[in-house]
């Protein structure tokens, strides 16, 4: 692709910046695409938790993506957190209603700090709805865990690699089944699709990883019109892993602080 790429987040809100619509435009902004944004739920959140949420209408989330669809082409979407089964069916509506790129799909379900930012009735939706209309899903151990409804994350790198063919038959394109809840010194993400791959990259030591699962997503997005995807996955993580390593410069809270999405745009201390 030659012209800048329209990325369009649809997802909640964080009003620290470290994750949710804010972290998924700095990460659009950190790869050259021009980021756009439907919210679909507004979030009182910050370093050390979720003070709790408000969904949007359904009716209204379907006329932002209207009003965006309208009008600008999209090159790629990225979807979040979509609250509840109504949010998703008006999503679901409008990948079919508009024309649009590559879809990546992090099925948010539960903040770091434990919050659940899903409605219970929105996991089907998200599951039957969403899911296989994505070229890609990115969902961390215990996301998996809730669309397979195996009552379990998986422990071990073995046992990852026998669910990725379950999430594989829930009807996307590709999964990216990411290891960071295994602990240990390495952190290793599996992706299958056409192929398979896994990518491994040492655990960096650091409590401000907050926003790590939105913008892992938003850059795979951002990358996608312009490479394949295997190479939009592993340069996302090879970035998030720098912005963990950089994440330590920034001073945002007093609890999970956010990841450092400019940490190269910034590098001189001066600027």
């Amino acid at each position: 692709m030659r012209t800048i790429p329209n990325v369009l987040t649809i997802a909640g809100t964080d009003p620290t910046g470290g994750a949710g619509i804010q972290a998924d435009l700095k990460a659009f902004s950190a790869h050259g695409a021009y980021g756009m944004s439907v919210i679909t739920a507004v979030v009182a959140q910050n370093t050390r938790g979720v003070r709790g949420f408000v969904p949007l209408e359904a009716g209204f989330v379907a006329d932002q993506l209207a009003a965006v669809c309208e009008d600008v082409r999209v090159d790629a979407v990225k979807i979040g957190m979509v609250a509840d089964a109504a949010i998703a069916e008006a999503v679901a509506h409008a990948l079919d209603a508009y024309p649009h790129g590559p879809v990546v799909l992090d099925p948010v379900m539960v903040a770091k700090s434990g919050h659940h930012l899903l409605e219970p009735d929105a996991v089907d939706a998200v599951r039957e709805l969403l899911i296989p209309r994505s070229t890609i899903i990115t969902p961390n151990l215990p996301e998996a865990a809730v669309l397979l409804g195996s009552g379990g994350e998986a422990q071990s790198i073995e046992e990852m690699r026998r669910l990725v063919p379950d999430l594989r038959a829930l009807g996307p394109a590709w999964v990216l089944l990411k290891g960071g809840h295994l602990g240990g010194a390495d952190s290793t993400d599996i992706l299958d699709g056409e192929t398979r791959v896994e990518l491994t990259a040492a655990r960096v030591s650091t409590v401000n990883d907050h926003g790590t699962g939105c913008t892992l997503s938003a850059t795979i997005a951002a990358l996608l019109p312009r490479h394949d995807l295997v190479t939009s996955v592993q340069r996302a993580k090879d970035y998030l892993t720098a912005a963990l390593q950089h994440a330590d410069e920034l001073d945002v809270g007093s609890g999970h602080g956010p990841v450092h999405h400019f940490h190269e745009l910034w590098a001189d201390p001066q600027r």
